[in-house]
């Protein structure tokens, strides 16, 4: 899922209006307004892209525009279409994780978690990318977990969705002997976005801390690469506190954006180094 996610405010709630009469497609009104948890029609989807990134086809999806997803049965929320990793970051997110673990012996096969699944594009193209994979991905909302199933039923890539708390869930799946892990961390960001200091990985709901703390306590023995989503800016002490959590890390940002408003992902390896 697209990590950047805010609490609603008076300023959210207001739906801007277009032209006087229609309301402004977004992120207000897909995020916090009445269309939060609708399901969106394709020209929704495309208003979106239109009125917030002057692009129809912004929300693509697992390697799909919104008539060629929309056409195959595909549909999102309001906020799904507002949270979701689109093609363009989430594709080049799973080709650096791919970097990363190829450095591990050629044979290695990988269990790859997402513990917030949202529309799962970004664990769809972490599997494109990795060799030997299979994913798994935990989605607590029972709405967006009814949607996303059948969103990814078609898929040329198989994903196991559980609807719940990765927390209770995951004990139930266990990586098999000699697998190594990729564990994609993206919770909602809420108000650990500062503009001006950055995102603090302390402050997200659940901390980022707190997950790689877990994910350690439950597989000591495991080759894990953790795969962080964060912001343009991190705040530097949050990072320094995860970096100490990591035998080695890497930060990357993407140039999608505006400067400034850029996504990105830290690589960080725990039982090994690349």
């Amino acid at each position: 899922m697209d990590a950047f996610q805010s609490r609603p405010g008076a300023a959210d709630m207001r739906e801007t209006l277009r032209d006087g009469k229609a309301p402004l497609h977004d992120r207000a009104l897909l995020l916090h307004g009445h269309k939060r948890n609708a399901v969106l029609t394709l020209e929704e989807v495309r208003r979106y892209g239109s009125d917030s990134f002057s692009d129809p086809d912004y929300v693509r999806l697992y390697g799909m525009s919104p008539p060629q997803w929309y056409e195959r049965g595909i549909r999102l929320l309001g906020r799904t279409a507002v949270e979701c990793t689109r093609d363009p970051l989430a594709d080049r997110i799973g080709r650096d994780i791919a970097g990363v673990a190829a450095s591990l012996p050629a044979a290695t096969r990988f269990l790859v978690i997402d513990p917030f699944a949202g529309s799962c594009n970004t664990l769809y193209w972490i599997l494109r990318h990795v060799p030997w994979s299979r994913g798994i991905a935990f989605e607590f909302d029972p709405r967006v977990y009814e949607l996303t199933r059948r969103n990814i039923e078609g898929l040329d890539r198989a994903i196991e969705l559980m609807n719940g708390d990765y927390r209770l869930l995951l004990d139930e799946r266990h990586p098999s002997a000699g697998d190594a892990m990729i564990i994609f961390v993206a919770p909602p960001w809420g108000a650990a976005l500062d503009e001006v200091e950055g995102l603090d990985l302390r402050r997200t709901e659940p901390p980022v801390t707190e997950i790689v703390a877990h994910i350690e306590r439950m597989y000591p023995d495991r080759k894990v690469l953790f795969a962080v989503q964060v912001y343009e800016k991190v705040d530097a002490p949050s990072l320094a506190e995860l970096d100490a959590k990591l035998d080695w890390s890497m930060l990357k940002v993407y140039d999608l954006n505006a400067e400034g408003r850029n996504h990105g992902i830290l690589l960080g390896t725990k039982g090994w180094t690349p």
